[in-house]
């Protein structure tokens, strides 16, 4: 199937016509990782909705918070880095401080030397998702700066989560 004109890609597939649900169909229930985020008066723009970087910072957050607290690494002192290598996000609803939003992880796909995780956000309440986004973490050697293998705790932490979706929601893994 030929890429939708416009579409975004990541991981070499489309967000759209990839392997995966359509985004705007994923509820709560899709992603096994859930963490509730306080939003701050800061994180709104002029335009009194969340500012777009924040989503970012909120994927970002939540996504380390998980894998420091499922690894028990110390994210400061490791041989290895997670750098994101290419990210995306699909905003469907506004979401605004003073609430508080859910954020989602799931894994998408697991690969030699990196992972590409998607992302819910979800307003307080409700089931139907706000955003998604899609972000594609590449692992590197901290002082040499080139990529490596996935540390061999964080795949283990990867796998299971990946494991543990369905399998008509999972992306086929890929070199």
């Amino acid at each position: 199937m030929e890429p939708q004109r416009g579409a975004t890609t990541l991981g070499g597939m489309t967000s759209e016509t990839g392997a995966t649900p359509d985004p705007r169909t994923l509820t709560r229930a899709d992603f096994p990782e859930l963490q509730r985020v306080t939003t701050r008066w800061a994180d709104n723009d002029m335009y009194g909705h969340l500012n777009n970087a924040v989503y970012y910072e909120l994927f970002d957050s939540v996504l380390n918070a998980w894998l420091i607290r499922e690894t028990g690494t110390d994210e400061t002192s490791t041989p290895t880095l997670g750098v994101v290598a290419e990210s995306s996000c699909r905003f469907y609803a506004e979401l605004a401080y003073p609430h508080p939003v859910d954020v989602g992880v799931r894994v998408e796909r697991v690969g030699t030397k990196s992972v590409t995780f998607a992302f819910g956000l979800f307003a307080d309440g409700s089931d139907e998702i706000a955003a998604h986004g899609l972000w594609a973490q590449v692992y590197i050697d901290r002082a040499g700066r080139h990529s490596v293998a996935i540390p061999d705790d964080v795949r283990s932490v990867v796998e299971r989560a990946l494991a543990a979706q369905p399998a008509e929601s999972v992306r086929p893994a890929q070199p």
